[in-house]
């Protein structure tokens, strides 16, 4: 297929992907300081943000800040959707991840995101989340998202359940408690995902991350 943009007499810069050592395809970022919810969290001790590694470490350069402002201004960008499909279609790759750092800003929003997983049926996504009203809006009046977008609704609080409603979850441990769920094998594996899939398959309802 032709590429989309092509059509277009002026295709916006929405930014670049990324591309971290763990994952098994590209990803997308934006700032965690830009965090709705997660941002909240931050400040509560306990929480799964209170020491958020995308505030820090290379997340702080002024390299990767001017890329992540990038990426949140274009989000009114009218032909997002069609420069994201076309950017991740060329990849030519079966598995990509929403946020690897940040998370969804709104409801249109995710619209959007779900236009883009509408629009590649070939390729497997997976978005986790701590945005629980933003996606309770969507499933109340859609009732479900695409068969190939995997959204997991994070608990806020370490060794906290899983939250209760969402059909996809994840949860975080520490050590010598009982994880529920398919627990990440990441920290066995180098801290890569290696050839498991868990976090974007459906049949898996909850994914347990050890702490760490």
């Amino acid at each position: 297929m032709e590429s989309i943009v092509k059509f277009h007499k002026r295709v916006p810069d929405i930014g670049s992907l990324g591309k971290p050592s763990k994952m098994p395809g590209h990803t997308y970022g934006l700032s965690a300081f830009d965090c709705k919810v997660g941002a909240k969290l931050a400040e509560v001790e306990g929480s799964t943000c209170h020491k958020c590694y995308a505030k820090r470490g290379n997340y702080l350069f002024q390299s990767t800040k001017k890329a992540q402002a990038l990426r949140l201004s274009s989000l009114d960008e009218a032909q997002w959707v069609l420069v994201m499909v076309d950017k991740i279609r060329k990849l030519h790759e079966t598995h990509f991840r929403w946020h690897d750092s940040g998370d969804v800003q709104s409801l249109q929003h995710l619209f959007q995101i779900v236009a883009v997983a509408e629009a590649l049926p070939e390729v497997s996504f997976w978005m986790p989340t701590r945005e629980k009203g933003i996606v309770n809006e969507y499933l109340r009046t859609f009732g479900a998202f695409p068969e190939n977008l995997t959204v997991r609704v994070s608990a806020a609080m370490i060794g906290a359940g899983a939250p209760e409603g969402f059909p996809h979850t994840s949860t975080v441990h520490k050590k010598g408690t009982d994880p529920v769920g398919h627990v990440c094998p990441s920290n066995q594996q180098d801290g890569k995902c290696g050839s498991c899939r868990a976090c974007w398959d459906k049949t898996v309802d909850n994914v347990a991350y050890p702490y760490h």
